[in-house]
């Protein structure tokens, strides 16, 4: 796979500066509380213990508690006091909002989200052998999800500046990554338009809102493949990139492990 340094791009409608300091611009990690959207998946993950050992305060919601328990048991010992786990789906309009109220007495607030809602692979075959059902399974996980959690937490950080929202996305929806998984293409693309319909829609937001497009496999240290990713290390970087609160409405592109370090390395971008 071509290695290239990681591209930032920006919307057109760039973030205008904040009117005035933020009182929480100065927030430490321990002072966060990031919404980890997809945390217990093998993405988020990653990005769940790189935040906890920066010392970040997070919290994972699943509709899984074994998910939840293994994440539990995979995250620094030392950090676990600093993770909060919910069940709850939040990828239904009921169900996000009884679970949000439930995040909101727990945590007390949130002050960074990072959502990397989905799944990592779908091959079920060509279009024709397909249902609508099938179809609509897809659509509904991967952008349906996106959405409403979007609706319901974005409110909770949006009119600050101090505050970031991420979504982590990938090149599946740009191109077909091998035949059978055509169905994946057709989500993925959904999610990378709906980003660019809030970049677009929402330009002047005080929140950093921001994407990290990965256009690699993405794996855990046991399940490799070449090419891939190490989620522990992708996970590093996108907890760099909310440490740093990036420059808003940008879109980070990781195309191969070398990315990951620059954009670790990177004091700005």
């Amino acid at each position: 796979m071509l290695c290239t340094s990681p591209q930032l791009q920006s919307s057109t409608h760039a973030q205008s500066s904040s009117k005035g300091p933020s009182a929480a611009a100065s927030m430490s990690n321990s002072e966060r509380v990031v919404l980890a959207l997809g945390g217990a998946g093998t993405v988020g993950s990653g990005i769940v213990k790189a935040l906890l050992d920066k010392g970040f305060k997070v919290a994972v919601i699943s509709r899984e508690s074994s998910r939840l328990e293994r994440l539990q048991s995979f995250v620094s010992p030392s950090t676990k006091e600093n993770l909060t786990t919910l069940v709850g789906d939040v990828g239904s309009e009921g169900g996000v909002e009884t679970v949000k109220q439930a995040l909101l007495k727990a945590v007390g607030k949130v002050t960074d989200v990072v959502s990397s809602l989905g799944f990592s692979w779908w091959q079920g075959g060509p279009p024709h052998t397909q249902s609508v059902k099938d179809l609509h399974w897809v659509v509904e996980t991967l952008l349906f999800s996106t959405f409403v959690s979007w609706k319901a937490f974005f409110p909770l950080v949006r009119d600050d500046s101090s505050s970031t929202y991420t979504f982590i996305t990938g090149g599946a929806g740009e191109k077909l990554l091998m035949p059978g998984t055509g169905f994946l293409t057709v989500g993925a693309a959904s999610t990378l338009a709906f980003c660019q319909v809030l970049r677009e829609e929402y330009p002047e937001v005080p929140c950093k809102l921001n994407q990290v497009k990965i256009n690699a496999g993405v794996g855990t240290p046991g399940r490799m493949a070449p090419g891939f990713l190490d989620h522990l290390e992708l996970g590093e970087a996108v907890a760099a990139l909310v440490e740093r609160r990036s420059p808003s409405h940008s879109v980070v592109t990781i195309n191969c492990p070398a990315d990951l370090k620059t954009v670790c390395l990177e004091r700005s971008l």
